[in-house]
């Protein structure tokens, strides 16, 4: 299967901090982009309309109107990747302000850090298994 094949897995690293998951992405049969801004990001969904996106949830505090960039992510691509599955990397300390961002948008997986490598495994199967 050439990589054309598979569906396409967009990993936005905003911050980092954690390892880089590419080689279980890859594992799990997707096809791995990787971005460091939520702008090229949108660049990104646009063009390779991804099946998987996982990202990560920074409260922002001076945000008025939302909590992180990431509201901004999925609302200005709401339409192109209706069907994406999320998968949202957070503190755990900033667990009110993601019940908020919750309430306006679904996600398949919600993962405290630092991520257990086995629960993103975990995750990534089930979406897996819904793409198919």
């Amino acid at each position: 299967m050439s990589s054309s094949n598979k569906p396409v897995l967009l990993s936005i690293i905003e911050f980092g901090g954690y390892p880089d998951f590419t080689p279980l992405y890859e594992a799990a049969g997707y096809q791995v982009l990787k971005t460091d801004s939520v702008r090229k990001a949108v660049k990104l969904i646009r063009k390779h309309k991804p099946a998987v996106m996982v990202a990560e949830f920074n409260f922002q505090s001076d945000f008025r109107d939302r909590t992180s960039s990431l509201e901004t992510l999925l609302s200005s691509t709401q339409g192109v990747v209706a069907d994406a599955s999320m998968i949202v990397f957070y503190e755990e300390e900033f667990r009110p302000q993601y019940q908020r961002f919750l309430h306006s948008f679904e996600v398949a997986a919600s993962l405290t850090f630092p991520v257990d490598e086995a629960q993103l495994r975990l995750a990534l199967q089930g979406i897996s298994q819904k793409i198919e």
